[in-house]
């Protein structure tokens, strides 16, 4: 049933950038550590780069557990599970970089989504593995649409907010792990 693939070839890459949904995966070094999982899918949000590389926008929110595991060892994986269509699971596992706003990088990164607003950093993955199963156990499900909530919240929030959000949301994982420290403090405070 699964199969391991050299690359991300052209059908594994038509299958992904198709996904509307994905998970994404990390663990810290720490025996007691605590796994990340993250559902993914603001809309235009992933893309591949070439057979060995993808990226994924990464948007501000409440936690930061996925780059302070990255920070820390690299480890990450992805999984897309067919919701609609032929049945099918693919697992990418690797190692992710973040290249945050603050980073010269980021623009050009950043560059290549169609929706931008809220974004606090780019995962770039490696891909190392990959792998796809049969996906028979994944439900049936109908797409009903984008949700419009977090880009709207982000506006609302203003640069400047969301900077102040990142500086109390997002310092430091569950665990304590440096995770978002790039945002600068203003003047006096």
């Amino acid at each position: 049933m699964g199969k391991v693939h050299e690359r991300i070839d052209g059908r594994l890459r038509s299958f992904l950038e198709a996904q509307r949904m994905f998970f994404v995966a990390t663990a810290p070094l720490a025996a007691d550590g605590r796994v990340n999982l993250s559902p993914k899918g603001v809309d235009g949000s992933f893309l591949v780069v070439d057979e060995y590389t993808v990226a994924y926008l990464d948007i501000t929110a409440s936690g930061a557990e996925t780059i302070a595991h990255l920070r820390e060892n690299g480890r990450i994986s992805l999984m897309f599970c067919a919701f609609d269509g032929p049945p099918n699971i693919v697992r990418l596992h690797g190692r992710g970089r973040v290249i945050s706003l603050y980073d010269d990088a980021f623009e050009v990164w950043a560059g290549q989504f169609a929706e931008t607003r809220g974004a606090r950093a780019v995962v770039v993955v490696d891909v190392e593995r990959v792998s796809d199963s049969c996906g028979y156990g994944v439900p049936l499900l109908d797409y009903a649409g984008e949700r419009a909530l977090l880009p709207e919240f982000m506006d609302r929030k203003g640069a400047d907010g969301q900077a102040d959000y990142r500086r109390r949301k997002n310092r430091t994982s569950i665990d304590g792990l440096p995770a978002f420290d790039d945002d600068p403090v203003p003047a006096g405070a």
